[in-house]
């Protein structure tokens, strides 16, 4: 997603990433933004109040529920107040992937988490019904918009959310 801020004029742009080859990879291959090696968890190596704007594509689909609250509070310590924060989730689209117990604790409103132990990786799979997305991931947030069923590029099947830091 990085590679297609390169064109806009003006910006500063970060970005942050666990995984040291593909750290090192977009540091050489994207000069145009500043690539920092980050941990796991939370925090980052950003100060308070920071960015305009920070998206999250695919990353809390990814994630268990703790991890997933540890970082909508780190996300908002560096967002400025009047920043966005977009993430895409697994919404409603996902419903025929969900077993039978999975889906009654979805429909209840609870985040159904595959392979919690392997948390950061595709085996790990998260599952975001609208009520977790607006009771819980938004927590400290305005929800903005919480368009369920995908959006056209990016990530075509996953939820976006876009969520405002209060000014």
């Amino acid at each position: 997603v990085l590679r297609h801020w390169e064109h806009l004029a003006g910006l500063e742009i970060h970005a942050a990433e666990p995984d040291d080859r593909l750290a090192e990879w977009c540091a050489r291959s994207l000069p145009f933004a500043s690539v920092s090696r980050s941990s796991t968890l939370p925090p980052l190596p950003h100060g308070t109040d920071t960015f305009d704007l920070v998206y999250a594509i695919s990353v809390f689909t990814h994630l268990p529920e703790r991890e997933q609250m540890l970082w909508t509070t780190e996300l908002a310590r560096i967002i400025r107040p009047g920043g966005l924060l977009l993430l895409t989730v697994h919404g409603d689209r996902y419903l025929n992937r969900l077993a039978r117990e999975e889906r009654e604790a979805y429909d209840d409103g609870r985040l159904v988490v595959r392979h919690r132990s392997a948390s950061g990786t595709n085996l790990c799979c998260a599952f975001h019904p609208a009520r977790f997305v607006r009771e819980r991931l938004a927590a400290g947030f305005d929800l903005l918009e919480h368009t369920t069923g995908g959006f056209e590029r990016g990530a075509p099947h996953q939820d976006l959310v876009v969520l405002g830091k209060p000014s």
